[in-house]
């Protein structure tokens, strides 16, 4: 294993060798990279340690665009360069210690083969309080009993892009700073607003308190479809409650709602994937881009069928 210091200088990057493998130090942080496909292990380790993994160089370069610090960086062989060029590009002006080990010592480190070629254990930002995200947001994704990492990241990516601006989880959701998580939200995570509940009955009260219409999304016949609805307006509030594959939303959930909305399908189509589910709802629900703002559109056909009430559970 190689190790080294880097930093941003006035010519570029400057690098000295760092203290040797054997070094406590760099033990302590190549620790922040053990078993990263153990999601139990991770879970209980990376947020009291105060930090979470990017994985590869497109979630790297968001992080440090994010104004996040880097605890170090874990390379694969012949990344050197790469480095080099992610830190000056991004201006990250704090200096940082770079690990670079073989494939063989990476896979057996973090439990799988590292393909991206760059790891980075970062300094985890800290959390809003619920009310905080409540009081400034208008447009609220709320997610109960999420627990697969995959879809919250999707979910997080649908939530930026489609005009979302905040993300409340109740105490079961999973982590959305797990490296899967930010990895399939493309580092998005870093642009949205999120809080953790620690009282999920009296966070959804204090949405609706605040003025918020909450719609529940549900498969249930009772349900309105979201083509029905009207668009809400620039200033009206709205939070949209998702909840997980499966089991859906819990009759709290349903009971603290002020609608109950679905998703019209086609027949013989039960539900959608919770993450699809959320892409289109966000699409109805979020605030419109201005065409200014440098906003794409994305147009498909679709034919005409019968359709039923339904959304994912």
């Amino acid at each position: 294993m190689q190790v080294w210091e880097a930093w941003v200088g006035p010519t570029g990057v400057t690098r000295r060798p760092g203290p040797g493998a054997a070094d406590p130090a760099v033990a302590a942080l190549l620790d922040d990279y053990v078993a990263l496909t153990d999601v139990a292990l991770r879970s209980a380790r990376e947020e009291p340690a105060g930090l979470f993994i990017a994985e590869g160089e497109l979630v790297l370069r968001r992080a440090l665009r994010s104004g996040l610090r880097l605890r170090s960086i874990l390379s694969a062989p012949g990344r050197a360069g790469l480095v080099d060029a992610v830190l000056a590009e991004e201006g990250y002006a704090h200096r940082v210690l770079v690990l670079e080990a073989g494939d063989a010592e990476l896979a057996a480190l973090t439990g799988f083969h590292v393909h991206r070629g760059l790891l980075a254990s970062v300094v985890r930002p800290v959390t809003l309080p619920p009310q905080d995200l409540i009081t400034q947001g208008s447009r609220l994704l709320l997610c109960e009993g999420l627990n697969n990492t995959t879809n919250l990241g999707a979910i997080v990516r649908s939530a930026v892009g489609l005009g979302m601006d905040g993300l409340l989880l109740d105490p079961r959701c999973c982590d959305p700073l797990y490296r899967r998580a930010v990895r399939v939200s493309m580092g998005e995570v870093f642009a949205l607003p999120w809080a953790r509940s620690g009282d999920w009955a009296a966070d959804l009260a204090a949405v609706r308190a605040a003025g918020y219409r909450l719609l529940a999304l549900t498969p249930s016949a009772h349900a309105v479809p979201l083509h029905e609805l009207p668009r809400p307006a620039p200033g009206e509030r709205v939070a949209l409650l998702l909840g997980a594959e499966g089991p859906g939303l819990s009759q709290q959930a349903l009971a603290a709602a002020s609608e109950q909305v679905c998703i019209a399908m086609n027949a013989g189509v039960d539900s959608l994937n919770v993450a699809a589910a959320a892409a289109v709802a966000c699409y109805a629900l979020g605030r419109v881009p201005s065409r200014e703002a440098g906003s794409r559109s994305v147009a498909s056909g679709a034919g005409t069928s019968r359709t039923v009430r339904s959304t994912a559970r």
